[in-house]
């Protein structure tokens, strides 16, 4: 069945026709306009609720595409960063013989990122989180570059809902192991995808704020007006801000 809808997209502002379309992993409605996924426009809601002077912040996108978000975010933003896992380059260097509209970008690995202590207010990723070996050293150094009450907000797809994490792939003696059958993703600068390595649970806001000491909260998105209707709607969204005393 077809699916078309009437509404307004929340990233393009248009008033505008969603389609739903099937890509290569799950249903998500499709703006006629710009071509967002219910995922970008949930993870754009977000970002403009939860950092509204986004425009004005420093900001780190790990891993931006083509899509609109990472359109948006690379003009609009007055310090905007961008950084790609390229394999076969040094880290931290800047590649900026790139198609990508972020136009250039910093080579870094999530694990172990180059940048300094406390030097973004905002880090945003698109389905990165999923694609990570060791995501708990990758958030302690998102929680690390963020300034105090900084922001992280990502897109993750969250596919087991009534289950625990799992596991697909780790690395062992330096060699990627597959516990389950690999399954791939696109990847924005290699023809040979990203390796999807946790299948997400409803415990990923608890395992990533107990790895980088941040408070996290996951939000799901659905909004028919807004085109926001998708099998995996969820946004995190991680503070670096202290528990508060109330001894």
């Amino acid at each position: 069945m077809h699916t078309v809808i009437r509404g307004h997209c929340s990233i393009c502002e248009k008033d505008t026709t969603f389609e739903m379309r099937r890509p290569s992993a799950w249903r998500s409605l499709t703006c006629m306009e710009c071509a967002s996924a219910s995922r970008n426009r949930a993870l754009w809601l977000a970002i403009s609720r939860a950092c509204p002077g986004w425009r004005e912040k420093a900001v780190h996108e790990g891993s931006p595409g083509y899509d609109i978000v990472s359109r948006r975010l690379a003009a609009e933003c007055k310090n905007y960063t961008a950084s790609q896992y390229d394999t076969g380059r040094e880290l931290g260097s800047i590649v900026t013989e790139t198609r990508l509209p972020c136009g250039k970008y910093s080579v870094q690995d999530f694990e172990k990122q180059t940048f300094d202590d406390e030097v973004f207010d905002l880090v945003v990723t698109q389905d990165v989180f999923e694609h990570i070996f060791n995501p708990a050293s990758a958030i302690a150094e998102i929680a690390r570059t963020l300034k105090p009450g900084g922001l992280t907000i990502m897109s993750v797809p969250v596919i087991r809902a009534f289950q625990p994490s799992r596991r697909r792939a780790r690395i062992t003696g330096g060699r990627v192991e597959h516990i389950l059958e690999p399954i791939y993703h696109g990847n924005p600068v290699s023809g040979d995808g990203s390796l999807v390595t946790i299948d997400w649970g409803l415990d990923i806001a608890a395992q990533l704020s107990a790895a980088s000491g941040m408070y996290f909260v996951m939000q799901t998105f659905e909004n028919m007006d807004l085109g926001i209707r998708d099998e995996v709607n969820q946004i995190l969204v991680g503070r670096k801000s202290p528990l508060p005393d109330i001894s």
